[in-house]
């Protein structure tokens, strides 16, 4: 794949191994964000020590009255590496990323970064853009695909700290979302490139009987089957519709680089909730032992589920599905998520400039591969509804 930013394509309507052809009708200016004056990078946060795990723990899990003895054991995975989560240093890399390719394309759009559950936090990011006069605000969730914890909640999280502003007095900006980037090409291009490294990595005398495993995080059946809308799917079942799709995608393009067609199925991990209630498998472990047991030479793991190297990744995989494999004496190698790659800094900015001209009216080109289509702007009302839905910004309800 091109280690230089790609031009923004057309949408196709059918499979496709790699992007279309070029498009004609991007935004005229594409230096101009208005009517925004500022985006907002929003993830999820991590511990950066020891001593923040359980408080970090706290914050992702209140509400639910877990004991504190039961989230340090939680977090055991956390101090195996020095308490830190990877994240937030990814998430400085990403916005380094951001703010150069912004520079260099002459894109003055300020971007601030603000989390759900560690500093900093999105409330005082959001109150110190209020504080500095920002009325428009886009934001970019580091979550690509539509799901209530990959979408709804970041939008919940954004309606109460908007309230919180308001109650002390403060004119809290309008926020809009970015629309989900699973098949955008500056996220489907890196991890094509990411899959043909990690296949180099294999022993050669294994690397055409290798298998592709797909990973993301497992959610509720439940909250899976509400998830949405997704084009084909109604209302509801867009989570792993979008997964499918970008896996089909990228599986495409590795069969196109290497002249294998490589067997590959959708898989998950980082399961977290009560036995009881069904989640989405399989399980990469237990994957891995039937890929074992069916005769797969090596597999492959590609967490397209992931923006970036995070605790979920270099723990859950690299970590337990690593030794897992090793248990099996099966061959495996891990592609990278996207992480800072110039491309997906590329395809943001593409993004940015695509709402911005929508909202002034313009009908911008819409970058996406597969079958799906661009996503939504807006989400419409009743979509990846909670349990107990609660104020929700950058949708219509």
């Amino acid at each position: 794949m091109p280690d230089q930013p790609y031009e923004p394509v057309r949408r196709s309507d059918e499979p496709a191994a790699a992007p279309a052809e070029a498009s004609t009708d991007a935004p005229a200016d594409r230096t101009d964000a208005g009517p925004y004056d500022a985006l907002l990078l929003l993830s999820f946060g991590g511990p950066e020590g020891p001593d923040d795990v359980v408080p970090f723990l706290e914050n992702v899990t209140r509400g639910r009255g877990i004991p504190r003895e039961r989230l340090k054991e939680v977090g055991k995975h956390y101090f195996l590496f020095g308490g830190i989560s990877p994240i937030n240093a990814q998430n400085r890399e990403l916005l380094h990323a951001l703010r150069k390719d912004f520079a260099d394309n002459g894109l003055d759009l300020p971007i601030h970064w603000g989390n759900r559950n560690w500093a900093p936090f999105l409330t005082d990011t959001l109150r110190e853009m209020a504080e500095a006069g920002y009325r428009r605000v886009l934001v970019l969730a580091t979550s690509a695909y539509a799901s209530y914890s990959g979408c709804r909640q970041y939008r919940e999280n954004l309606a109460a700290s908007l309230a919180v502003l308001a109650a002390e007095g403060r004119e809290p900006p309008r926020v809009d979302k970015l629309r989900h980037f699973f098949n955008h090409p500056g996220f489907i291009e890196p991890m094509v490139e990411s899959t043909l490294a990690a296949l180099d990595r294999l022993p050669a005398e294994v690397r055409d009987g290798a298998r592709l495993a797909f990973t993301t995080h497992s959610i509720p059946t439940s909250a899976a089957d509400t998830s949405g809308p997704a084009a084909g799917h109604g209302n509801g079942g867009a989570y792993v519709a979008q997964h499918l799709d970008t896996a089909r995608v990228v599986a495409d393009a590795v069969r196109e680089a290497t002249g294998v067609d490589r067997p590959w199925q959708l898989v998950y991990q980082s399961r977290s909730g009560a036995p009881r209630i069904p989640w989405l498998e399989p399980d990469i472990c237990d994957h891995l032992a039937a890929e074992h047991a069916a005769g797969a030479q090596a597999v492959v793991m590609v967490p397209i589920g992931f923006v970036s190297d995070h605790m979920e990744v270099v723990y859950d995989l690299d970590t337990e599905a690593v030794a897992k494999a090793a248990e099996l004496g099966l061959p495996v190698s891990r592609a990278a998520t996207v992480g800072a790659d110039p491309r997906f800094a590329a395809a943001v900015r593409d993004l940015v400039l695509e709402r911005a001209a929508t909202e002034r009216g313009a009908a911008p080109a819409r970058c996406a591969l597969g079958a799906l289509g661009p996503s939504h702007d807006i989400c419409p009302a009743g979509c990846c509804p909670a349990r107990t839905p609660l104020p929700a910004a950058a949708g219509t309800d």
